[in-house]
């Protein structure tokens, strides 16, 4: 079942739908570069070496700080006008992304080269979460659910074309320091791409429409977290799926630590099925291909089951697909389980995104993206520090397997538990 033609067809005629997703794409190759930059400068040099330990660090590194500031930053998404925002946070991701290639290129130690990841990552969080924000200002509410899947499959497919483009440049400059630093800088192409489009709406446009907010703009800040906590418990719908969420991203996170590991360490090339950074490029492909089908399907699974039933589903599918396919550890299996993984937390994600555009009121709705984020962060930064520290060198474990599957299992119950304590939300 696809998406609603005549839904898509609206939303294109929209000029304001299609600067948004454009800006959305461009954004997203960038990101898409960028980070398959970084992993490769990271786990795949030959100047660098990486354990399971090291691994962890660095997703700590780059994701557990921004999940602490992520809420913050959402007071600004509605408290001043998103356009400018947008358009700041990209020219600031621009210099973040040279210096952050700039400390690949001197070799400096990982200490400070994922210190500048970090900084590239956080304004990337910011404007994702800004986009999503202003989605529902250039689509009909009846579109939402469309709009976003359609939004997330395009975009999912811009960042794995940028993640392609990565490992291409890097066949042809080279993967020492040098070659992945000029490889990463490619990434501010996208970003000024992203502000062009960004600069073509009118002012306050993207909204917010109404600015509840302190005069002061530190306390407005200072407010971000526990303000945008409570507008997601006040909607029952958001509050279960962000349990969802945070279970799938735990997962996610565990399961792509054993891929990294199996694919560095332990597989082999077969034929077309590769090892080393080439199976990690075809894990990552997989994954894509999983995210594009999820938003083709998505819309009409909501229309036919509804959003809870689609959620659940999602949940129940990821457990099996898991452990079916993730118990043999080999390269075409594990590529088996990159795409159900993929697939099915994405029916998650994109469900919560609606839920969120939905039922949280515009002028508190960028503060639960960002919350939002601060669960997607923190939660994959737990499941891969958990498993760093019981995971051998090699990623073959299958009590580790077993037990991520089981993770999607508890979500499914916190997600169902939460919707049946409010039976007045959505069935």
């Amino acid at each position: 079942m696809v998406a609603d033609g005549h839904a898509v067809r609206r939303m294109l005629a929209a000029p304001g739908f299609r600067r948004l997703l454009f800006c959305r794409l461009a954004s997203q190759w960038a990101d898409g570069l960028f980070q398959a930059g970084l992993a490769g400068a990271v786990l795949f040099n030959p100047e660098r070496q990486a354990d399971p330990l090291a691994i962890a660090g660095g997703f700590a590194v780059i994701l557990i700080p921004y999940s602490v500031v992520g809420p913050f930053a959402g007071a600004l998404l509605d408290r001043w006008d998103r356009r400018r925002l947008l358009i700041v946070a990209n020219f600031v991701r621009v210099a973040l992304v040279l210096l952050t290639a700039v400390a690949d290129g001197f070799g400096l130690s990982n200490g400070p080269l994922y210190a500048a990841a970090l900084l590239v990552m956080g304004a990337s969080r910011f404007i994702g979460a800004g986009l999503s924000a202003s989605l529902p200002h250039v689509v009909e509410p009846r579109d939402l659910v469309t709009g976003n899947s359609m939004v997330a499959t395009l975009a999912s497919a811009a960042a794995a074309i940028g993640g392609a483009t990565a490992f291409g440049l890097r066949d042809v400059l080279g993967s020492g320091n040098v070659g992945s630093a000029q490889v990463t800088s490619v990434a501010i192409v996208g970003a000024l791409v992203s502000a062009l489009f960004a600069a073509q709406f009118a002012a306050g446009v993207l909204g917010p429409d109404e600015v509840n907010e302190p005069r002061a703009a530190f306390v407005a800040v200072a407010k971000g977290m526990v303000d945008g906590g409570r507008a997601a418990l006040r909607a029952p719908s958001v509050a279960a799926g962000f349990i969802a969420l945070t279970a799938h991203r735990i997962a996610y996170g565990a399961s792509l630590l054993v891929i990294v590991l199996l694919m560095k360490y332990s597989m082999h090339s077969h034929g077309m099925f590769r090892a080393g950074a080439g199976g990690l490029t075809e894990a990552v492909a997989a994954g894509a291909a999983g995210l594009v089908l999820s938003g083709v399907v998505t819309p009409g699974l909501v229309r036919r089951f509804g959003r809870p039933r689609a959620v659940a589903g999602a949940l129940v599918a990821a457990a099996v697909g898991l452990a079916g396919f993730g118990l043999p550890m080999t390269v075409p299996t594990l590529l088996g389980a990159a795409f159900v993984v993929s697939f099915c937390g994405q029916t998650v994600k994109l469900n919560v995104d609606a839920a969120i555009q939905r039922d949280v009121p515009d002028q508190s709705r960028g503060r639960v993206f960002s919350v939002s984020d601060t669960v997607f962060n923190a939660a994959m930064v737990l499941g891969v520090a958990v498993v760093a520290t019981i995971v051998p060198m090699d990623g073959r474990s299958p009590g580790v397997v077993i037990g991520t599957a089981a993770v999607y299992v508890v979500g499914l119950l916190g997600y169902v538990l939460v919707l049946r304590a409010h039976p007045n939300g959505p069935r």
